[in-house]
């Protein structure tokens, strides 16, 4: 499950960006809160953002990373 903040400001968190991402405009920053994981779009920086349980983003993350992510038809 995840939660959506309009406004990740106003959690007073400080976002990271991957070290992954390339120094352009097109990265994923997350943050860690109240044992959850808050990420947002860096072109961004005040929101919106969504947090996850832990266990849900590094699944999300290994499947990116693996190349193993089911694309979701509607």
């Amino acid at each position: 499950m995840s939660t959506y903040y309009p406004n990740i400001a106003e959690l007073g968190v400080t976002m990271r960006k991957s070290s992954y991402s390339n120094q352009g405009a097109d990265c994923v920053e997350t943050a860690g809160l109240a044992g959850e994981v808050v990420v947002a779009d860096s072109k961004n920086p005040t929101g919106p953002g969504h947090r996850h349980q832990p266990q849900a983003w590094a699944a999300f993350a290994r499947a990116v990373g693996t190349g193993t992510l089911t694309p979701v038809t509607a």
